[in-house]
């Protein structure tokens, strides 16, 4: 065939694409470029691009799980506070684009991003960051954390094209949470989650933040009736004598944000002897850069089920 022949085919081709609107180049692995994907959230619907090449991520726990699945493209994070297992991310390499609670608006303008995926902690600047790029906000339910990691790592998989990787790594967590969940039914462990603030402490029940100890992993609440707030409920010594869980699960918040009083320091007094949880050496001190930084990662999360099956004994 004449090479003209084959030159007017061609351009026959790009005008019949170009009138019946099919744009969808496929590239070298089989990815559509240019193929768009509508994305429900805990802020409403975003059309986004898939396989975004410049990626804004607020949240440590999605940048958690974008480290494990191999994604490329993170142009920004928060760098302030970041959890040592991802220290990489505070290098220059990567741009600091503000705090978990303010944003810099200006920054992230200037970074010119595909995509930015925030939490409950930018819900807020929702509106505005749209306005610079595709916005998602991938929070974490905390009445059903298990059910709201999955969606949103299955959102993952689905924007960056990584479903059989995510649907991996959801079936290895979920053996693991379904063989610790049965160790601690077995028991019949009940316990208690405290927040230590410095000199001061909250207790969370099943409905909070932490609560997949008790939904996920089988320890029963001591106590049932604790409200279900984000910063949870004011307590005392005498409050947790008074419950004597079995085992005192306990996240150190001036750990994260600075304090003169540990955890440890504030847990183990006269008060506190008293409880079954500090005569069996059942005070677990978790790892507060993942529980109250991280949460909602492959990586967090597998290691959160690793430190209650470790301390459950």
């Amino acid at each position: 065939m004449k090479k003209k022949t084959i030159l007017s085919i061609v351009v026959l081709l790009v005008i019949v694409l170009g009138i019946f609107g099919i744009t969808k180049f496929v590239g070298a692995e089989g990815n559509a470029e240019g193929e768009t994907l509508v994305v429900t959230h805990e802020s409403g619907e975003t059309t986004v691009n898939k396989n975004p090449k410049r990626v804004v991520v607020f949240d440590y726990g999605i940048l958690d799980s974008l480290d494990k699945l191999g994604v490329e493209g993170i142009i920004g994070v928060v760098q302030d506070g970041i959890p040592e297992y991802l220290s990489k991310y505070a290098s220059e390499e990567y741009s600091s684009i503000g705090t978990l609670k303010e944003p810099d608006m200006e920054k992230i303008f200037e970074l010119t991003p595909d995509l930015i995926v925030i939490s409950g902690r930018q819900a807020d600047y929702y509106e505005e960051l749209n306005k610079i790029a595709p916005t998602i906000n991938l929070s974490l339910n905390n009445e059903n954390y298990l059910e709201s990691f999955e969606t949103n790592m299955n959102i993952l998989g689905e924007v960056f094209g990584k479903e059989k990787d995510v649907e991996k790594e959801l079936a290895t967590i979920k053996e693991s949470i379904q063989e610790l969940n049965t160790k601690v039914t077995e028991k019949g462990i009940n316990g208690l989650i405290a927040l230590a603030n410095d000199s001061a402490f909250s207790v969370y029940g099943a409905e909070s933040r932490f609560g997949i100890i008790h939904n996920g992993f089988g320890v029963t609440p001591v106590d049932t009736t604790i409200e279900g707030s984000t910063h949870g409920q004011k307590a005392s010594f005498e409050y947790v004598v008074e419950k004597n869980p079995d085992y005192l699960f306990v996240v150190d918040r001036a750990a994260i944000v600075g304090g003169t009083t540990s955890a440890k320091e504030l847990f183990e007094n006269e008060l506190m002897e008293k409880t079954d949880a500090y005569k069996n050496g059942n005070i677990v001190y978790l790892d507060p850069s993942i529980w109250y930084t991280a949460t909602g990662g492959f990586t967090s999360t597998m290691k959160m089920v690793e430190e209650i099956n470790s301390a459950i004994k």
